[in-house]
């Protein structure tokens, strides 16, 4: 099944291991939070849609800070799929699964991971042609023992996962250390409050540490 997330864009995703999930509440913040997670070696991103500063964010980052891949997440509604493509998104992600929101995304052309947390949303998943999705809430949904058993009638078909919900360093390789895994989401890279603190210095750290656990861990598996 072809993915409906394009090569380079899949490739860049699993190449970092972690996507940094970030809540940005002033414009101004935008940029040296992109550049401080690039400084760790995390150049994927996905700004939440859950505040007015989002879009003002993803265009200052996609100016200033070209080497970010820089996606949009909680996008509920097909108006926002057309107002995160004129604001320069990369990829597009949604909390849950909604079939005109993925419809819309297909039609205007952007790579698009709906969130599935049961069988019948992979099922509608796929049913809309989605092969890359993302496992949402995953901790509290049972976590890598129970995304593995979602999955497991599902195998042959190619499906890859992206867990965001309840990670951190501490437990993201085990998530990372399976095949359906080819990134995970990490909201602890830069939290709302450290963002508004401007703490740039434990932004970048946090994005080395989670890097060096990726690395760590590919190279244990190679």
């Amino acid at each position: 099944m072809k993915s409906q997330i394009p090569a380079e864009i899949l490739g860049r995703i699993e190449s970092c291991g972690v996507v940094a999930v970030l809540v940005i509440d002033e414009v101004k913040h935008a940029v040296p939070v992109a550049r401080a997670l690039v400084a760790g070696g995390v150049d994927v991103m996905e700004l939440t849609l859950r505040t007015p500063a989002a879009l003002g964010a993803l265009r200052s980052i996609r100016a200033e800070v070209p080497e970010m891949l820089a996606g949009i997440g909680t996008i509920l509604t097909p108006a926002q799929v057309r107002e995160v493509v004129e604001a320069h998104a990369q990829f597009g992600v949604s909390p849950g699964l909604n079939p005109r929101v993925v419809g819309t995304a297909k039609e205007v052309g952007l790579p698009f991971a709906p969130g599935v947390a049961t069988p019948s949303d992979l099922e509608g998943a796929l049913e809309l042609g989605c092969r890359d999705v993302k496992f949402f809430p995953a901790e509290p949904s049972g976590g890598m023992k129970y995304l593995t058993s979602m999955a497991a009638p599902y195998g042959h078909l190619g499906v890859r996962f992206i867990p965001l919900g309840g990670l951190t360093a501490a437990n993201m390789g085990s998530y990372l250390a399976s095949p359906l895994v080819s990134a995970i989401g990490g909201s602890w890279l830069a939290t709302r409050q450290i963002i508004q603190a401007e703490d740039w210095e434990t932004i970048t750290g946090n994005a080395a540490e989670a890097r060096k656990i990726v690395g760590e861990l590919r190279s244990t598996k190679s």
